[in-house]
């Protein structure tokens, strides 16, 4: 019997070329400024779904990303790959939320969805760093939850997890349905797919189709895998108390730019202990060390 399987994933900015313009003035990242990618753990979680689908025939797999209407090429991504569908959480109010409003969106989006056997995500995106997105979509869903997970199987209607810990590895086991998180550390995400690039390639949102030339539209129409589902605050019925910044309790108090200046080095020519105890002294003193 196959698993029904869903991915959560996050356009993030490449944190690679932050500049000056990389946040508003309210403390929100400045989306439009940076270009957008794939969250790399996002990516690792998506390589466990893929190969839990190949494990188990008839397994399908949709992803769920929320953000900006682009999020779409998010689940573009996913279908290159192997995914089956996708679903875009998209709308003015869900903006600015922060870890505890974006998981209550999403839990909702997943209630909404129906049935399911497992919820896999990245550990953490690398615009917040937080790793507290999916363990409290577990929390909001009252299921099971395991983290830092490198490995993942499914057997008997119980999953299979090896997750990275402090010192090494540990074997765990856990009732389906729950949530993991993946670690970067897990299996790299497979490349895109070319046969499946070719059939996927002009798939679209709602939104999206409604740019689109009359041919184009009608493309869509007569191949309805082409359709990337999108929902808003009323097709997931979130209370708009509970989303974006209305439901965010962190708040951005300031922000500083903070530039980093190379300092003139030094080098010990003679290896006498006094010099060496001098120079860790001094490194210690203004800081450096210690």
């Amino acid at each position: 019997m196959g698993l029904r399987i869903i991915v959560l994933a996050k356009q993030v900015p490449d944190t690679r070329n932050v500049g000056k313009d990389a946040m508003k003035e309210d403390g929100t990242i400045n989306r439009a400024a940076l270009p957008a990618i794939f969250n790399p753990e996002d990516l690792n979680a998506l390589e466990q779904a893929l190969q839990l689908k190949d494990a188990h025939p008839g397994s399908t797999i949709t992803l769920l990303t929320m953000g900006l209407p682009r999020s779409a090429e998010m689940v573009r991504e996913s279908l290159y790959r192997g995914g089956d569908d996708g679903v875009v959480l998209t709308d003015r109010p869900l903006g600015g939320a922060d870890t505890l409003a974006t998981s209550y969106s999403l839990a909702q989006a997943i209630r909404h969805m129906g049935e399911f056997d497992i919820i896999v995500g990245g550990r953490q995106a690398i615009d917040g760093d937080t790793a507290q997105v999916g363990p409290q979509i577990a929390e909001k869903l009252g299921l099971p939850q395991v983290t830092y997970a490198e490995s993942i199987q499914v057997a008997d209607g119980k999953a299979t997890i090896k997750r990275r810990i402090e010192r090494g590895f540990e074997t765990v086991e856990c009732p389906l349905p729950l949530v993991v998180t993946v670690n970067g550390s897990a299996d790299a995400c497979r490349p895109r797919n070319a046969r499946l690039v070719q059939k996927y390639k002009y798939a679209v949102t709602p939104s999206e189709k409604a740019a689109l030339p009359a041919d184009r539209q009608a493309l869509v129409d007569n191949r309805p895998y082409m359709a990337i589902k999108e929902w808003g605050v009323k097709e997931i019925e979130a209370d708009p108390e509970q989303i974006g910044m209305a439901g965010s309790p962190t708040k951005v108090k300031t922000i500083v730019n903070v530039a980093f200046q190379a300092k003139e080095a030094r080098r010990i020519d003679a290896a006498a202990d006094a010099e060496l105890e001098g120079l860790v002294k001094e490194l210690i003193a203004d800081h450096i060390i210690g």
